[in-house]
């Protein structure tokens, strides 16, 4: 474990020192490398570092609240603020996620480490999947996004809302309170008591999930911008504007951007007058709960079956929400 280990920070060492290189010294390679590629592919450059920078800072903020619940978190302060009765206990997890500004790269990690703290698996997915959207920096973004339809920001926290509550009792009646992360229950390296040697161990967990996220992230963002780049986008506005289509179109476009949820407003933005507000929503709400990327940083974590069983879950609810919004509100 420790030559593995050792082997992870070398090899992620030295990518970040290329990367360093490049960036101060990009600027000297010759032009006629450059202009010789495809603007394709220049595009596809231009996401995918747009998509990695954008979700390292989130990342990082994520690892190390993940660290310090780690070392600093323990199981009998998580099972004081949980109700023993699993449906009650729904209600205190949409309370955690609207507290948690961060967005859905960094919230992997932390819900995976409160799971292994004992939080019990359909509540800590409630955070995974409300944390996103109900933040206050989430609200404010949509809010500032679509100022001439007030509308939007609000539905989206009310539909964010009640599909984390349906998502949650969903995963309780299929999975239970059964251990669905990849590394056996109970395998949690518990933290030395002197302060300083918490907060030296706090440091070692967040560098080491840090770098074993960071290849899933790169991986995830690289297949995000080839789609991007290569998606025929008026196909999408031809087939999606339907009653039907339009949702499932949009959620499909979300899930494929992979885009931060602090700024995904802003490209839904771009479609009103293209798709329907329901479809509209149906991107906003399902994007920050599961996309490619987290769908990739998921699958470092919990078993592969049980991120299908998620993925489907989620797919569902949300259809089905917006589906039903379009209905009976608009």
């Amino acid at each position: 474990m420790y030559q593995e280990n050792t082997s992870n920070y070398k090899w992620g060492y030295i990518l970040l020192f290329l990367f360093f290189l490049i960036f101060i010294y990009g600027d000297l390679f010759p032009s006629t490398l450059i202009t010789d590629i495809s603007p394709a592919i220049l595009d596809m450059n231009t996401i995918f570092l747009s998509i990695v920078l954008e979700a390292i800072p989130f990342v990082l903020l994520g690892v190390f609240v993940s660290a310090l619940i780690q070392t600093f978190v323990k199981e009998e302060t998580l099972a004081r603020f949980i109700p023993s009765q699993p449906i009650l206990a729904l209600l205190p997890a949409v309370t955690i996620g609207a507290i948690f500004p961060v967005c859905e790269c960094a919230i992997v990690p932390i819900v995976r480490r409160l799971i292994q703290k004992g939080m019990p698996l359909h509540v800590g997915i409630v955070i995974l999947v409300s944390a996103p959207i109900l933040n206050p920096i989430v609200f404010l973004s949509t809010f500032y996004a679509f100022q001439t339809d007030l509308t939007v920001a609000w539905a989206r926290m009310g539909i964010a809302l009640i599909v984390s509550l349906i998502i949650g009792g969903i995963v309780y009646s299929r999975f239970g309170n059964s251990w669905q992360l990849k590394e056996e229950k109970g395998h949690i390296t518990h933290s030395p008591h002197t302060y300083r040697n918490r907060l030296s161990e706090t440091f070692h967990h967040a560098s080491d999930e840090f770098f074993d996220m960071g290849k899933f992230l790169i991986i995830g963002a690289l297949l995000a911008s080839v789609i991007q780049t290569f998606m025929a986008r008026d196909l999408l506005t031809d087939v999606g504007s339907g009653f039907l289509a339009g949702p499932a179109v949009m959620m499909g476009l979300a899930y494929f951007l992979s885009l931060c949820s602090e700024a995904d407003a802003f490209v839904a933005s771009s479609f009103k007058g293209l798709f329907s507000t329901s479809s509209i929503l149906a991107f906003l709400v399902y994007g920050p709960m599961t996309d490619l990327k987290n769908t990739i940083l998921m699958a470092a974590y919990f078993r592969k079956r049980f991120v299908l069983s998620f993925i489907i879950i989620v797919t569902i609810v949300v259809y089905t929400v917006t589906l039903l919004f379009d209905l009976f509100y608009l």
